[in-house]
């Protein structure tokens, strides 16, 4: 069972970091690379230079704030599991690629994924603990 006190926080967490509640947050908070990555991308799919400027901010806040969980071969075997219940589901898992990596990446560390979009798991809480935030 993941540790209630220690958690991965999805992408939409971090982007909306700033106006949540913190006690809905663990005590203790990692992300992954993948959320990473998915930041990394964001000042790149604006053309609004206010937007991108604001995504970069963000960016450089979340790269000295955590050291993001690499996805490792542990995190690979989870994906696949992910992957499988994901398709058993009824869902297709290509769309929601970053989604469910970001999930394996908790899965193999042993950590409960906080999200903003707890839909984007359905089907998985045999395998992750899903925190709605």
């Amino acid at each position: 069972m993941a540790d209630p006190t220690r958690g991965l926080l999805d992408t939409s967490v971090v982007v909306d970091h700033d106006v949540l509640d913190t006690a809905a947050l663990p005590d203790e908070s990692a992300i992954s690379a993948i959320t990473l990555a998915e930041l990394s991308a964001g000042p790149h799919a604006t053309d609004d230079e206010d937007e991108r400027a604001r995504r970069q901010d963000r960016l450089q806040w979340v790269a000295a704030t955590w050291d993001p969980i690499p996805f490792d071969a542990e995190s690979a075997r989870a994906y696949a599991r992910i992957f499988a219940a994901t398709r058993a589901a009824g869902r297709s898992a290509r769309p929601r690629l970053a989604d469910l990596l970001i999930a394996a990446t908790a899965t193999a560390n042993g950590l409960r994924l906080y999200t903003r979009n707890p839909s984007d798991f359905a089907g998985l809480a045999d395998i992750v603990t899903v925190v709605a935030v």
